[in-house]
């Protein structure tokens, strides 16, 4: 599953550019050029949805791009979600049985301010019947 949630970037008088999300109505940011805006809704997606994650607040399923830009969460957000959605519905306590670890070793792989390492997240992505896919873009 790709995390890249669709914005608009809306020319601004007299330069600029108003960011606004299309899946969250508090996501929204400027840019003086189109390449600062991208930065600046990258940084704002991640900061919007480690707040959903941290309130336990809904997460929408990205919206599709229909040729708008998109902006992707920093890696941190992404591994946090991507667990979650993985884990579903199955209790924390039984992914930390079978990981054999404690059961907050085991949360802190879904919280969006800690950074597991690549040897955790993919032994987490294993045991849920995943793989670890990475990519650079």
């Amino acid at each position: 599953m790709k995390l890249a949630y669709p914005y608009t970037a809306t020319p601004q008088q007299p330069s600029g550019y108003f960011v606004q999300f299309v899946d969250f109505e508090e996501g929204i940011t400027e840019g003086e050029t189109l390449e600062e805006a991208a930065f600046n809704a990258a940084e704002v997606l991640s900061g919007v949805l480690a707040y959903r994650i941290d309130h336990e607040q809904a997460v929408p399923v990205p919206s599709a791009a229909e040729g708008r830009p998109l902006a992707s969460p920093s890696a941190a957000v992404q591994s946090s979600l991507l667990l979650r959605e993985a884990r579903g519905d199955r209790p924390m306590s039984e992914l930390a049985r079978t990981l054999q670890t404690s059961w907050a070793a085991a949360q802190r792989l879904e919280d969006p301010h800690h950074w597991p390492s690549l040897k955790q997240l993919d032994r987490a992505a294993r045991v849920l019947g995943k793989r670890l896919v990475l990519s650079l873009e």
